[in-house]
């Protein structure tokens, strides 16, 4: 076949892209691709990371220590909310009636542990799901109040730590008659909204009161109205002392019930420090710090993919005793001196 020659004066024209524009042109169009699919790659991403829903039954102003304490428990376990892990905190503010809604609405967002940070919340969290794990923390022992069956097997979905300030109350009526020697009635303060655990509480005080000698009268609170009440009631009694029950309406409105303490003059022991910074005579009860960041450390073991029930029920050891000597000097009391030497911290 013949070539066919071209007339010196022809043109070709190439109707063919330049290569750097077809270039140009794919890199645009890969980078369109990923723009689309960042924020979906990002939301993946972010739906892995586990949440856990943090329950308690008072408010969050008044537990920054024990906050601070389980996320230290959760960064030994390898975990740093906003990191790794996310938190959706619930606070019912005093009103216990709010945890079983909120507890059905982290069980709707597929949390993946619930920390239940006191004895009703946990009891709600129990009652609310039978399959997300539950860890929680409280002062009452857990196999009488129902949270377990067993401490070293708990069973079920439900592990967690017990400060056991409630089996407590013994001894801080013993502290109480160390500075009243000459106590005849003490009150004893419960919140009746919380009916089991304040049941539980009046019978191991009226045991322990007995045990002493002293007659007992018990007081109800469940709102910041009541506790006016409570303490005028009180001071109609002219009760020689005043233990508070555990409760987390109470340990709630700690520096509230200190400045009751010192307004009525009455010797009062209670189980948070701030009780007694803020005017009350005495404080007996199991570190929150160190409860809370065990709570944390099982959290975080549970993300890893241990089963609560193979975890058995951690008891707090480390007890502490705060003792305002200056509200003791308004009271016109000594601090007895074996209460000096086994004091954590006595304020002057």
């Amino acid at each position: 076949m013949m070539s066919r020659k071209l007339p010196a004066s022809t043109v070709l024209v190439c109707r063919c892209k330049p290569l750097g524009a077809r270039m140009r042109r794919r890199e645009f169009i890969t980078l369109l691709v990923g723009a689309a699919a960042s924020p979906m790659a990002a939301r993946a991403q972010q739906s892995a990371i586990p949440v856990i829903g943090f329950l308690n039954s008072s408010s969050r102003q008044l537990y920054h220590g024990e906050i601070e304490a389980f996320l230290k428990g959760l960064g030994e376990s390898g975990f740093v909310d906003g990191q790794n892990v996310k938190i959706e905190y619930r606070w019912a503010e005093g009103h216990s009636d709010r945890l079983p809604t909120m507890v059905a609405d982290l069980v709707a967002k597929k949390v993946a542990v619930i920390a239940a940070t006191s004895a009703p919340a946990a009891l709600a969290a129990k009652a609310g799901t039978t399959t997300v794990p539950i860890v929680f923390e409280t002062g009452f022992d857990p196999v009488h109040i129902g949270l377990v069956a067993n401490l070293h097997q708990p069973g079920g979905n439900v592990t967690g730590v017990t400060q056991m300030n409630a089996l407590i109350t013994s001894k801080r009526l013993e502290l109480l008659q160390e500075f009243v020697p000459k106590m005849k009635l003490v009150a004893f303060l419960v919140n009746s909204r919380n009916p089991g655990l304040a049941e539980i509480q009046r019978n191991e005080a009226k045991a322990a009161a007995d045990s002493l000698g002293v007659k007992i009268k018990f007081l109800d609170a469940g709102t910041e109205a009541d506790l006016d009440e409570a303490f005028a009631n009180l001071a109609a009694a002219r009760a020689d002392g005043l233990v508070i029950g555990s409760d987390g309406f109470f340990r709630g409105q700690s520096e509230r019930l200190g400045e009751l303490a010192a307004r009525h003059s009455v010797p009062a022991a209670f189980e948070t420090h701030a009780f007694v910074t803020s005017g009350g005579l005495l404080s007996y009860g199991g570190s929150s710090a160190d409860s809370y960041r065990l709570a944390g450390v099982y959290v975080g073991r549970i993300l890893k993919g241990e089963r609560p029930a193979d975890l058995p029920v951690q008891q707090g050891t480390k007890v502490e005793l705060f003792v305002n000597a200056k509200a003791a000097k308004a009271l016109g009391l000594n601090v007895p001196l074996p209460l000096s030497g086994r004091a954590d911290e006595i304020i002057e």
